[in-house]
C-alpha cells in the first residue's frame, strides 16, 4: 500500500513540471542587429544572369520552340485521309457454335434461392438446362438435391426456373433436360 503511494505521488510529480522545480518562461531580449551580415542575392544583384539552355535529351517530342509553325484554327489545308483497304469476309455458314454435350440428363427441376445445384455434378461444370419455356446456360453452384428424390436432378436459382420453366408460379417442379459440358 506505501509502495503504491509513493509510486503515485512520483508519477504526479512528474506529469506536474510546475511543481517540481521548473523555470518558467524566459523574458524577450532584443537581438544586437550588428550580429547580421549583407549578402547579395542572385536575383536582386545588377548583374545579368543567363541560364544555360536544357539539354535536348531530356526535351519532350511535343514541345513549342522558336521553329514551331502555328495554325489559326479552320484556316489549315484539309488533309485527305487514306482510305481502309476492302477486305474479303467468308460468307457465314450454318449451325451451331456449341459443342455437343458429354452426356445429358432428363427429370425434374425445382427453385433454390442460393444458385443452381445439381447433386450428381461438381461445382464449376458448365450446363445448359431446357425445359417448356426455353433454354439456359449455367454453372453448377453448389451440392443438390437430396440423394433420397431420385426423380429430381436439379434445384435452380428462382428466375432462372421460371424463365426455363414455362409454367405458372405455383409450380414447384418442372420436367427439364440438362446437357452437361
Amino acid at each position: 500500500m506505501v509502495a503504491g503511494a509513493a509510486l503515485t505521488a512520483a508519477l504526479a510529480l512528474a506529469a506536474l513540471p510546475g511543481i517540481a522545480g521548473s523555470a518558467g518562461p524566459t523574458p524577450t531580449s532584443t537581438i544586437d542587429p550588428s550580429a547580421f551580415q549583407s549578402i547579395q542575392v542572385q536575383a536582386f544583384s545588377a548583374t545579368a544572369f543567363a541560364a544555360e539552355p536544357l539539354d535536348s535529351t531530356y526535351a519532350a517530342a511535343g514541345r513549342v520552340d522558336a521553329a514551331t509553325s502555328m495554325t489559326e484554327p479552320g484556316s489549315g489545308v484539309a488533309v485527305a485521309l487514306p482510305t481502309r483497304p476492302r477486305v474479303q469476309l467468308p460468307g457465314a455458314h450454318s449451325g451451331s457454335a456449341l459443342k455437343p454435350p458429354r452426356y445429358r440428363m432428363t427429370g425434374y427441376a425445382s427453385f433454390y434461392a442460393n444458385g443452381t445445384t445439381a447433386m450428381r455434378l461438381p461445382r464449376g461444370t458448365t450446363i445448359v438446362v431446357c425445359g417448356g419455356g426455353g433454354c439456359i446456360e449455367r454453372v453448377v453452384s453448389d451440392y443438390g438435391p437430396a440423394a433420397s428424390l431420385k426423380s429430381r436432378i436439379i434445384d435452380m436459382y428462382t428466375p432462372d426456373f421460371f424463365s426455363i420453366c414455362g409454367c405458372p408460379w405455383y409450380a414447384g417442379t418442372t420436367r427439364v433436360t440438362v446437357s452437361i459440358y
